[in-house]
Order: structure tokens, then sequence, then C-alpha cells
């Protein structure tokens, strides 16, 4: 429930350029219980505000965070100005940085002549003034235009929520044009979809409110946009051909358009650049520059000339006695072909030594470097795609791991990240993991990040699944042949008993063993139809718990979210099993799902500030009222029911959310019902993910099918393109 804080507002702590504000108030009242001790003191706040003033007051409404990393703070999801009425307010106010040319003596005055309600006076005439001793004419004017501006901020985010924009749109609308709002909400608010990120359906939905009809061309030319990025994000592809943009518009358009018409507008987009058109491939224009800006920064990294490291043969052999290992032929040649080239890739799949080739490196980089821990720090950086996969690297490796969002200091309030091509940050050699999991506009904000002069290793499994958002990353610059690229073939994570990578290969090479179906000491395939699956999968995850199995390292693995055997629904039916409703356990709600105390939870989008991250697992603390705090691995974060949509349970999750990540238990049901959705990257990355046991229920030709289904087609990109453009 919002709760208010009035006060004067005293320090600006940080301000953004959309409006982003962190900052002190003085309370002075307020019906929030926590805040009352704060009655007379100082508190910070956080918000998007349309204008500031330091000294004047203000109502806010929201509620206390207690953020990670910055300790409690009133969040302020809307806000009121309150005009001052009383003498000593009014002359603090007409003397502020509002109205530089009055000084105190004269606010004064002002108070005096024309009393408490001047303000009102002056809006209505500023002729009032000249009865001011001294007031001039220009002055008189001066003051009432003033005022009438400072009003109007407030006055057109009143005007942009009638319209229907929540606060924080209207707020970064207003900031982002000032003066210029209105012109531009009634020449083409569609244009807020670019300036500001507006998505196209919330300004869609106020259509009727700002009388543009169906047909409209503005409003076609936003829907073909926003078709086509549905389109790429649903198939991962950076650019699309005719026939699927035609078929996508006529099912989302409720008018007549013939492909003529269509065609139209699309020129008419290329022509105002928004998009690209190339023979039959249409692209969206920021698609178009990230792969194009990649394609010319991966030339520029791994065409720089190899690094002379003298003896670095013997330094190898020194960093196998450090570690009492042998390396094989194709592992020396991974650590020594990183450190020498600027730009390699490693590749390989489960088992095949990539995280002992990563511990190498560093060790063998600090060894060449001579830097201190603290130094090492600074210039060797490594980075994964996920929270998860980032800790188990940092685990494997003795050393800090970070998220590629969190190192480049991603602020979700603006949208931005801290680290870009003015501010670059500061390593000199950086290594990512799971490079599979990159889409294309990550990287392209991670190489403006970087300095010319960085040395990269980017290290994944190629044949794994692609990114969530559009791109092919690692595939693209492997196939490239651009850059120097080692490949594992050799299996070290097996042993006699193990059959998990085995099977893990034969499913990638599509070559399934009649053997498949046979019980193993890490693998059980248990054979039934849809309809028991559900109960089997439940049992299968129970009996691992009564073995000592922490549920952190117990994983059930779906590709779909909806249906009897969805994840949605295995949730419901988990969450009944291991944490079922307890009078002492407080519960809450959203729709349809209860979230109780004890529960596994899934972050579902990257939160920077709070340290946690999409695909972190985390078990819910505590429930106070609607606030749910989560405990990821010690990091504690707070929920508020605004915030529900970053959760869900985790006890079930999709493969894709998985990936990056090891459990020791993997249990993945295998429903017909699955149908397109089971295809041999995704069970090949399903199991890949188990490390000590692998269990499979349901039908084994759903199965078999899955593992000789190559999945859709392949992504259309145009990287590895650009990449080889440059070399002809």
């Amino acid at each position: 429930m919002q709760t208010y804080i009035k006060g004067t507002y005293k320090k600006t702590i940080f301000q953004s350029s959309d409006g982003f504000v962190v900052g002190l108030i003085k309370i002075k009242d307020t019906d929030d219980q926590e805040l009352l001790d704060y009655i007379d003191k100082q508190f910070t706040f956080t918000g998007l505000f349309a204008q500031l003033n330091i000294d004047e007051e203000y109502k806010f409404y929201g509620n206390v965070i207690d953020n990670q990393k910055y300790g409690i703070q009133y969040k302020v999801e809307k806000y009121e100005k309150i005009m001052p009425e009383d003498k000593d307010g009014l002359v603090i106010f007409l003397s502020s940085d509002i109205f530089p040319k009055i000084g105190e003596k004269t606010a004064k005055q002002i108070v005096n002549t024309l009393g408490n309600k001047c303000l009102e006076l002056i809006v209505d005439d500023y002729n009032c003034l000249l009865k001011v001793p001294k007031m001039t004419l220009k002055k008189a004017i001066d003051i009432h235009d003033k005022l009438i501006k400072y009003n109007e901020s407030f006055e057109m985010v009143v005007y942009l929520t009638n319209l229907g924009f929540n606060m924080k749109d209207s707020l970064k609308i207003y900031n982002h044009y000032l003066d210029d709002t209105i012109r531009v909400i009634t020449n083409n608010p569609y244009e807020l979809i670019d300036t500001v990120k507006i998505p196209f359906n919330k300004i869609d939905l106020l259509k009727k409110e700002l009388k543009i009809s169906d047909n409209d061309e503005r409003r076609i030319l936003s829907l073909i946009i926003y078709v086509m990025k549905n389109i790429c994000f649903q198939t991962g592809d950076t650019y699309l051909n005719f026939e699927l943009i035609y078929r996508a518009f006529k099912y989302v358009y409720e008018q007549e358009i013939t492909e003529e018409s269509l065609l139209y507008y699309l020129v008419e987009l290329n022509s105002l650049g928004k998009i690209i058109i190339e023979d039959d491939k249409y692209i969206l224009m920021n698609y178009y520059k990230y792969e194009n800006y990649v394609a010319d920064k991966v030339y520029e990294l791994s065409n720089k000339k190899d690094e002379v490291i003298d003896n670095i043969d013997i330094k190898i052999e020194n960093l196998e006695n450090h570690f009492n290992i042998d390396y094989n032929d194709e592992q020396k040649r991974a650590i020594k072909q990183s450190l020498i080239k600027n730009f390699s890739i490693i590749t390989g799949g489960p088992g095949t030594g990539k995280t002992t080739i990563i511990k190498g490196i560093v060790q063998l980089y600090k060894m060449i470097t001579g830097y201190s821990y603290e130094k090492l720090q600074e210039k060797l950086v490594l980075l994964a795609p996920t929270g998860r996969a980032a800790k188990r690297m940092s685990e494997a490796c003795n050393f800090p791991a970070s998220t590629i969002h969190r190192y480049l200091k991603w602020n979700k309030e603006t949208g931005e990240f801290g680290y870009n091509e003015i501010n670059k940050a500061p390593a000199k050699f950086i290594i990512v993991d799971e490079t599979s999991m990159i889409d294309i506009e990550l990287l392209y904000n991670f190489l403006k990040a970087i300095k010319k002069d960085v040395k990269l290793v980017f290290i994944g499994d190629y044949n794994q699944l692609e990114s969530v958002a559009p791109g092919k990353i690692l595939k693209d610059l492997i196939d490239s042949d651009m850059i120097n690229t080692i490949f594992l073939k050799e299996i070290y994570r097996q042993d006699q008993n193990s059959y998990i990578t085995s099977l893990a290969y034969e499913i990638n090479n599509g070559q399934l063993q009649e053997n498949f179906l046979d019980k193993k000491d890490d693998y059980n395939f248990i054979t039934c139809n849809d309809e028991e699956i559900l109960k089997i999968t439940c049992i299968l995850v129970q009996k691992a718990i009564h073995k000592g199995y922490d549920l952190k390292n117990v994983q059930v693995l779906a590709p779909v979210y909806k249906g009897v055997n969805g994840i949605d629904n295995l949730n419901k039916n988990l969450q009944k099993i291991f944490n079922p409703k307890d009078d002492n356990k407080n519960e809450t709600y959203d729709a349809d799902v209860i979230y109780r105390e004890g529960d596994k939870i899934l972050q579902l989008e990257n939160m920077p500030d709070e340290n946690v991250f999409n695909g972190d697992i985390g078990f819910i603390k505590r429930i106070k009222g609607t606030e749910i705090t989560v405990s990821f691995d010690g990091n504690i974060v707070k929920y508020t029911p605004k915030e529900y949509k970053l959760l869900k349970h985790g006890y079930a999750i999709s493969v894709h959310k998985a990936q990056g990540s090891e459990f020791d238990i993997v249990i993945m049901p295998i429903a017909n019902s699955y149908k397109m959705m089971l295809y041999r990257k995704i069970i090949y990355t399903a199991v890949t993910r188990a490390k000590k046991s692998l269990m499979l229920t349901g039908d084994p030709k759903a199965f078999y099918r899955g593992v000789y289904n190559e999945g859709n087609k392949e992504r259309k990109t145009l990287l590895k393109k650009f990449l080889t453009d440059k070399v002809l």
C-alpha cells in the first residue's frame, strides 16, 4: 500500500539527464509508520521528477525500500508540489533560484504588499506587482512569466496523466520535450517510441483520446516497426523477408491491406531511416547498426599484432607445476593463444575443460604481469551473461567475476550503461564465458565500452541454444573464420561410470544409441504417457530431496510454460509438495500464483543495483504484508506488488533460463505436448546442465523425435556477412 511523506527538498545527491533523482527531503509529515521517527530529519528518496527545487515543499507518494547497496530509501511513484502559504515560506520561495532577480528584501516587500495570496494574484495579473515599492514593469513581467513557467511543468505532467500515460512515462516525456510536449503529442505521439522508449502498445491504447484512426499513416508506420521487432524477438533473426512481415502484419492490423500498400510503407520507413532494405532483406535500423559496429570492432581487435611473450612455453610448464596438472596440446594452445592473440575464441562441449583453461589463463596472466591482487582485479575481468554463470566462474578460478550488465554499470532507471563509448571500462584483459547466450545488442554495448587495446577471450559451447534476444553471436564469430578459434574435442569430465556426457555428444551429433533407455549410474529414463509425467516428476524430485540433495541443486527443466506439463503448472504442483501451506508461513498473491515463505524463486530481469540478475535463483525468507524478501545466496532483495512481475517460482524453469548454470540433478519431462519446442539444441542444453544425475520422464518416441528435430531454421543474421566482407 502506498504511503506519503511531506517535507522540504534539501539536497540533490544524483540527477540523470532524464529526470531520475536521488536526493534528501526533510520530512515534516508522513503516514508511513516506519518513518515517524524521521520527522524533522532528512531522508533519502529516489524517483523520476519533472523539476525539483531546493528548499521547496513537496508531497511524495510511494514506499520505503531497503536497497542492498544504498540502504533505506523512499521510492517515489508520484508527487505534488506544495505552494507556500505562510509569510516565511512565500519569502523563501520568491527569493529562491527560480526568481534570480529577487532578493530577500524585495520578496518581503511583495508579501507585505500583496499578502499571503500573492502568488495567485501575480499569476492572474502581473500589474498587481506595480503596487510594490520600486517595482518596474519589466521586473513585474519577468516574475509573472517565471511563475507561469514554474507552474507549467507540473500542469504538463497532469495533462499527460489525464491522457492515460502513467506518472513515470509522463515525467519521461516532459523531461525530454519540456515546452515542446504538446506539439509532439499533437503532431505524432508515436515519435515517443524512439525518443523516450514508450512502447507502441502503450501509445496505441491512447489513440482514441489522441483522435488517431486505425489507418492513420503515422500509426501504420509505427505498427510495422512494432511487428518487425516482435518477429525478431520470436525468431532471433536480425533481418526479415517481406512475406513474413506481411503475414504477421495482416494478423494484427484490423483493416485490409495489400502487399503493394505494405511495400509502400516499408519503402517510406526506409526513406525515414527506420529500416534498411537490401534485396528481400528488411532490417530494423538498430540491428543493422549493431551488426555493422560489431563487425568493425571485431575486425579491428582481431587484426592487431600478436603480443610477444618471452619463454611462454616454459611459463606454461610452470603453470602445470603450479596446479599439478598436465594440459593436453589443445589446452596448451588455448592458454597460449589467449595471451598472445588480441582476440580469441575457445569452444567445446561439456567436459572438454573450458573452466580449467579459464583458471589457467587467469593464473598465467598473473604470473606474467606480476600485478598485485588489487591491480589484477582492475586489469583482468571475468564476465558472464548471467549471475549464476558468473558465480560458477568465480568459484572455479578463485577470482571475482561479474555479469556483463553489472560490469558495464547498467542503470535500469535510465536504460543506459555507465561504461560506454565516452566513458570506457578500465580493463586490459577480458574473459567472457557462456558467449552463446549474448545477443547482438548486448555485444554492441559491450564492445562500445571497452578500450581499443583490450585483449578479449570468448568462451562457449558452439552447439548450445542461442541468446533469448536476436542474434547468434558465437556461431557467427566462429563461422566467419576471422577470429583465432580453438576447438576443444577431448573429453575430461567423463569417468567409466558416466553416461551424461556421452549422451550429450550423441544428441549433438544426431546419432542416438539404442541403449538410451537403459538405466545408468547417473542416468534414468522413466517411460510414461503425458498424463503421468506430472506425477512422476513430482515423485522424482521428492526422492532426490530425501536422498539429501538440497533443493538448490535439484532442478526441473522444461521447454514451455503453458499446459499440464508446462513450467507454470509444474511449479504449482511442486510447491504443494516441497513448500505446502503452513499457518506459520506468511503468503501473498499475484493473480492465481501464491508466494509463500520458503519458496524457491527465479529472477526474470536484471537488477544491477540490487546485485541480482536474470536467471538467478533464490528463496523467500520473509513476507510482510505484500512485501516479499528474497535471499539470493545471502543477497537480500525486497519486492513490492509492482515488482512481482520480476519473479517466478523456480522449482521448474525453462531450459533457456538454466543456460549458464549446472545442477547436481536435472529432471526433464519429455512430453508429446511440447511438440516443436522439443528439439535437438534444447535437449542438448538441458542434458548438459546435469553434473551428477539426469532423469528423463515421458515418451521415448518424443525424445527420439526431438533429438532428430533440428528445430527452427537457422537464425537469419548479417554479422557473419559483415565480417567476411571485411576481408574480401
